[in-house]
C-alpha cells in the first residue's frame, strides 16, 4: 500500500509539470497500446499478420489507426485481427481527444499568460519605464519623437497593471509610435522576478515614474530606486532618472540611486518654473519647447574647429543652432559664460537646435551685423511689484520665499484664499510683504472685491485638497472671471495658471492667460530629456536655477531699435554686448496663436527681422 501512495505522488507531480507532462504521458499510452495490440495480433493471428508485414506492418497500422479512426474502414481479415484493430482505434479515439484537450488548454495558458504580460523580453538599447499614472503618455510621445531619426527603438513598460489595459490606453493617447516598438509587461517593478521580465542588463536607460497615488509616490519611487541600485547587475549598466514630490526626500532618494541614477526634485523645480513664470509671460511656451523634443532642444556637440576660440566668437560661427554654453572636458557647464571664455580641448558647446541632425558651423562668412539697429537703450530701473496669488497650496511657502529673493524691496504679495496659515504672513521678509484676504476663487464678486486691477501680476494656485480634475475646474471658473475683469480694465495685469491636466490646459486656452504651467508635464518633459542623455542634468537644473543664468523674456528695445529692419545675427550681437545668449524672440501680434504663440526659437540667421516695442527677445541672462 506504501507502494501505491508512493507511484501516486510520483504520478501526481509529474501531472503539476503542465502541458508538456501530459502530452509525454499520452505518448507513452499510445505506445504502450500499439505495442499491446501489435503484439496480440502477432500471438493470436498469424496469416493477418504476414499479409500485413509481420509485428512492424502491423505497429504502422495500429498506429494510422490511433491518429484517425476513419482508417479501419477498409479493413479485412478474421475476426481476432478485426477486434484487435477496433479496440486500437477506440484507445486512439480517447487519446487524440485527451491530446486535443491538453494542447487547447495548454494554448489558452500561454495565450492567458502573454495576455498578462508575463513572457521575458529579449531585447537591446530598449528604454525601460518602471510604474503606471498620467504622466506616461507624455513619456512616451516624447520617447517616440526623440527616436525619429532611429531605424529602430523601443520602449518598454513594466507596471502592476493589466497588461491588454495598458496597451489599450496608450494606443487611444499616442496611436502614432512611428518606428517606435512600445512593448508592455505586467508585473511590479519592486520585485525582482518581474523587474527581470523587462531586460533591464541591455538596457539603454530606466526611468521611473511615480504612481497617481502622492501619498505613496516618493516611497515607492525610493523603493524602486533601491531595488535597482542593490541588483547585481551584467554589463555595462544603464542610468537610472527619477523624480520625487517632496523635497524632504531628496537626499534619501539619492543615495537610493547610488551613483548611476539622477533624482530631481519635482516640488522644487515647479516652484522656480511658476515664480520665474509669472514675472515672465510666455515663459513656460519657451520652456516646454526647450523640455520637448517637439521643436528646439539643447545638445552637447563636440567641436574641435572651436578649440581656442572664445565663447562670444563662436557664437556667430554656427550656420544652424544656437549656442548656449560650454560643457569643459571636466564636466563643468557654463550655461551662458563670459563672451571672452576660450573653448578648451574637448569641450562640448551647449546648442539649441531642432534636431542633433541640424546643427553645422558656418561654411561661409556669417550674415552681415546691421550695427545701425542695434539699440543703445539702458537698462531700466526695476521697481516693487504687487503680486495677487489666488488659491493656497503645500508649495505656496517655497513660493513666497523664492519671490522674496527676485523682487525689489518694498513689494507685495496677497495671498486671496479661504484659508492662509498666520505665519505666511507674520515672519519678516527682506524684501517682500505678505498678507491674507479670504476669498472664494470661483466668486466673481468675492474676485472683484480683491481689486485686481491694481495688481501687476495674477497668480493662480491650484487647490491640492480637490481632485486633481475638480481643482482644474474650479481653476477654469476663477480664469473666465479674471479674464473677464481684465478685459473690462484693459489688460492691467498678467494672469499666470497652474493646472492639473495637460488636456484641461487645452480647454483653458480659451480664457487667454499669459501662462498655463503643468508642473506634471513639465516634469514628465524633464525625466524624458535626462533619460536620452543624462549630461544634459546640469544644463537644465541650472536654467531653474536663481543663482545662475535663466530664461528671459526682456523688452526688445533693449537690443533693437523698434521697427528696424535687421536679422537675427544682429540680435545675437546686440545680446552678447549686453552679455547674453539670445535663442530666439517672441512676437506680441501672435501671443494668443497657437501652439507657438509667438515663440520663435532658434530662427533663421539672416532672414529678415523687425521687432516692435511689445516684442520681447528670450535670452540666457543671470538676471531680469
Amino acid at each position: 500500500m506504501r507502494l501505491r501512495e508512493r507511484l501516486r505522488y510520483w504520478f501526481d507531480g509529474t501531472m503539476d509539470r503542465g502541458t508538456p507532462a501530459l502530452i509525454g504521458w499520452l505518448a507513452l499510452a499510445s505506445a504502450a497500446l500499439i505495442v499491446a495490440v501489435a503484439s496480440l495480433v502477432v500471438l493470436f493471428t498469424d496469416e493477418d499478420t504476414e499479409a500485413h508485414g509481420g509485428w512492424l506492418g502491423v505497429a504502422w497500422m495500429s498506429l494510422l489507426r490511433t491518429l484517425d479512426p476513419g482508417t479501419m474502414g477498409g479493413d479485412t481479415g478474421r475476426p481476432v485481427f478485426l477486434a484487435l484493430m477496433l479496440t486500437v482505434t477506440i484507445g486512439g479515439i480517447f487519446i487524440v481527444s485527451a491530446l486535443i484537450g491538453v494542447l487547447t488548454a495548454g494554448l489558452n495558458a500561454r495565450i492567458e499568460r502573454l495576455r498578462k504580460g508575463k513572457s521575458k523580453l529579449f531585447e537591446r538599447g530598449h528604454t525601460i519605464v518602471l510604474g503606471w499614472s498620467e504622466q506616461i503618455f507624455t513619456v512616451i510621445e516624447e520617447l517616440v519623437e526623440a527616436n525619429q531619426s532611429e531605424r529602430r527603438s523601443c520602449v518598454v513598460v513594466l507596471a502592476d497593471h493589466d497588461k491588454i489595459d495598458m496597451e489599450d490606453q496608450i494606443r487611444a493617447r499616442v496611436p502614432a509610435t512611428g518606428r517606435t516598438r512600445v512593448i508592455c509587461r505586467s508585473g511590479n517593478p519592486l520585485k525582482r522576478a518581474d523587474l527581470e521580465l523587462v531586460s533591464p542588463d541591455t538596457s539603454k536607460a530606466i526611468m521611473v515614474l511615480p504612481p497617481a497615488n502622492p501619498d505613496e509616490a516618493d516611497t515607492m519611487v525610493i523603493k524602486t530606486l533601491l531595488v535597482l541600485n542593490n541588483r547585481s547587475w551584467r554589463g555595462t549598466r544603464p542610468h537610472v532618472v527619477a523624480a520625487v514630490q517632496d523635497s524632504d526626500n531628496l537626499a534619501a532618494a539619492r543615495l537610493a540611486a547610488g551613483e548611476h541614477g539622477l533624482v530631481i526634485d519635482a516640488d522644487d523645480i515647479a516652484v522656480r518654473f511658476i515664480v520665474q513664470s509669472h514675472r515672465q509671460a510666455g515663459l513656460s511656451t519657451v520652456c516646454n519647447e526647450v523640455l520637448s523634443f517637439y521643436g528646439n532642444e539643447f545638445y552637447i556637440c563636440a567641436e574641435p574647429s572651436l578649440t581656442g576660440v572664445t565663447y562670444g566668437e563662436a557664437l556667430h560661427r554656427y550656420e544652424l543652432g544656437v549656442p548656449a554654453g560650454l560643457r569643459r572636458a571636466s564636466g563643468e557647464v557654463l550655461v551662458n559664460p563670459p563672451s571672452d571664455t576660450v573653448i578648451g580641448d574637448g569641450d562640448g558647446v551647449i546648442v539649441l537646435a531642432e534636431d542633433d541632425l541640424f546643427i553645422r558651423l558656418a561654411d561661409r562668412r556669417p550674415a552681415q551685423i546691421v550695427e545701425e539697429a542695434l539699440a543703445c537703450a539702458h537698462d531700466r530701473a526695476r521697481a516693487p511689484e504687487r503680486t495677487l496669488l489666488i488659491g493656497w497650496n503645500g508649495r505656496v511657502p517655497k513660493i513666497i520665499d523664492l519671490l522674496d529673493s527676485f523682487t525689489e524691496p518694498g513689494s507685495e504679495l496677497d495671498i486671496a484664499a479661504s484659508h492662509c496659515p498666520e505665519a505666511a504672513t507674520q515672519e519678516r521678509r527682506r524684501n517682500l510683504t505678505v498678507a491674507h484676504k479670504h476669498c472664494r476663487p470661483t466668486s466673481r464678486r468675492s474676485l472683484e472685491a480683491l481689486d485686481p486691477g491694481g495688481y501687476q501680476h495674477v497668480l493662480v494656485l491650484s487647490d491640492e485638497r480637490a481632485d486633481p480634475e475638480q481643482a482644474d475646474n474650479h481653476t477654469l471658473v476663477t480664469l473666465l472671471h479674471l479674464r473677464d475683469i481684465e478685459d473690462r480694465l484693459g489688460d492691467p495685469y498678467s494672469i499666470v495658471t497652474e493646472m492639473n491636466e495637460d488636456s484641461n490646459r487645452e480647454v483653458a486656452q480659451v480664457t487667454k492667460a499669459d501662462d498655463f504651467i503643468v508642473s506634471s508635464k513639465l516634469i514628465s518633459l524633464l525625466l524624458t530629456q535626462l533619460t536620452e542623455n543624462r549630461h544634459l542634468h546640469d544644463v537644465l537644473i541650472d536654467l531653474f536655477d536663481p543663482a545662475g543664468s535663466e530664461i528671459y523674456l526682456k523688452p526688445a528695445t533693449r537690443y533693437l531699435n523698434p521697427g528696424a529692419d535687421a536679422n537675427f545675427t544682429t540680435l545675437i550681437e546686440a545680446a552678447r554686448r549686453h552679455g547674453e545668449t539670445a535663442l530666439g524672440y517672441r512676437l506680441n501680434a501672435q501671443r494668443d496663436d497657437s501652439p507657438s504663440y509667438g515663440v520663435h526659437l532658434n530662427p533663421p540667421k539672416s532672414a529678415p527681422l523687425s521687432l516692435h516695442e511689445d516684442d520681447h527677445v528670450i535670452v540666457l541672462a543671470e538676471e531680469a
